[in-house]
């Protein structure tokens, strides 16, 4: 290098930084020996801010825009004015430009599930997950209580912290939220503010900020899961007795042989309507008429459907209760001729003594006297 390449560089100095990594946090401007030449152009672009440390102490923080390093409270002196010190200048400054834009979708979740207590199912489990952001906040601090030294900072490095931060708020957050876990999908928002809220001044004493936080699902383990979507079926199914009635028959259609079977009933009872359409008017049957074939075996008819019945007192809707219990009632004077009772199917509430299965109980008592 000749010697008016050396004074050139000597004389002028460009300071900026073009990030295109996309996860670093912190970069330090580069330059032997760490010297930074009086009458530097400084360049801070939006999105950025440029921490000026001299002699190992912070000495400024410059917002975006474009900076002359020549005014008499920056402490800094060339090289050429320390010639006696072979171009060594024992004056050390250096730069470090930090990344204050945010970084986005970075994620989040629960290692190990979180016991609550939740007021419908008990002490419950849950894992969750989500996505967050993250910002510089406070350049100065954040380049003194993380960064320190290190000549490039990436977001790896502090996103682990991060996390922990986010785990443990959002598990003191949702054990006093008291939200049943079935409600907790609609309000997966309101809580991702709580533990915003709750970590904000955690990492503000790293310097950094937490615009955003999303949980994006909150699910219990699975064999919770599993009798969930047992519960959620038999809701569906409403009336368990028509259920099984509509099932046998669907099982019937699908055998063949209760296939014959319906069949084989269908022609014997056929065969009964035609013979007793052919029987003379006195009950007897013309000679030419053969006896029809024995029927074929039918299926057993499915079981008798057990009603289970709501008892309407006071303006409130009491039950269910089977046949036997409601015999009890009776017996006990629970239940009366006048009780208003319904079960699924039935249209309507009807006075029990007006439904022919119940009114069947009030004879084993003698009804009340005339006059009474």
């Amino acid at each position: 290098m000749g010697i008016f390449d050396f004074l050139s560089g000597e004389f002028i100095d460009v300071i900026h930084w073009v990030d295109d990594t996309r996860d670093t946090m912190v970069w330090r401007f580069e330059r032997e020996g760490h010297e930074i030449k009086y009458g530097a152009k400084l360049t801070v672009r939006e999105g950025q801010a440029a921490v000026f440390v001299h002699e190992g102490q912070l000495a400024d923080v410059f917002t975006p825009g474009l900076y002359m390093l020549e005014t008499n409270n920056m402490p800094i002196l060339t090289t050429l004015q320390h010639w006696d010190h072979g171009f060594r200048s024992p004056f050390k400054s250096e730069i470090y430009f930090v990344n204050t834009t945010r970084f986005n979708d970075l994620k989040w979740g629960t290692k190990n599930p979180i016991i609550c207590r939740d007021p419908e199912f008990g002490p419950v489990r849950l894992r969750a997950f989500g996505t967050y952001s993250v910002k510089v906040a406070d350049p100065a601090r954040f380049l003194v209580e993380i960064v320190g030294t290190d000549g490039e900072f990436t977001m790896d490095e502090i996103s682990f912290q991060i996390r922990n931060v986010i785990v443990q708020e959002f598990s003191r957050t949702i054990a006093r939220a008291g939200i049943p876990v079935m409600d907790m999908a609609a309000n997966t928002r309101e809580l991702g503010q709580l533990v915003a809220k709750e970590i904000g001044p955690r990492i503000a004493e790293y310097g950094l900020a937490l615009p955003e936080l999303y949980i994006e699902n909150i699910s219990l383990p699975p064999a919770v899961e599993a009798v969930l979507d047992k519960r959620s079926s038999m809701g569906v199914i409403g009336n368990l007795g028509e259920y099984m009635q509509f099932q046998a028959a669907e099982a019937l259609g699908r055998d063949g042989a209760g296939a014959g079977a319906i069949q084989a009933g269908m022609g014997a009872a056929m065969g009964m309507q035609i013979a007793h359409q052919a029987a003379g008017p006195w009950g007897t049957r013309p000679a030419q008429v053969e006896a029809a074939p024995a029927p074929a075996a039918l299926a057993p008819p499915p079981p008798p459907v057990e009603h289970v019945w709501h008892i309407a007192e006071a303006g409130q809707t009491k039950g269910p209760f089977s046949k036997a219990r409601m015999g009890q009632m009776v017996a006990d004077g629970a239940l009366t001729r006048e009780t208003y009772v319904w079960t699924p199917g039935q249209d309507g509430w009807l006075r029990a003594e007006d439904v022919t299965e119940l009114a069947q109980l009030f004879t084993i008592l003698p009804p009340p006297p005339p006059g009474a």
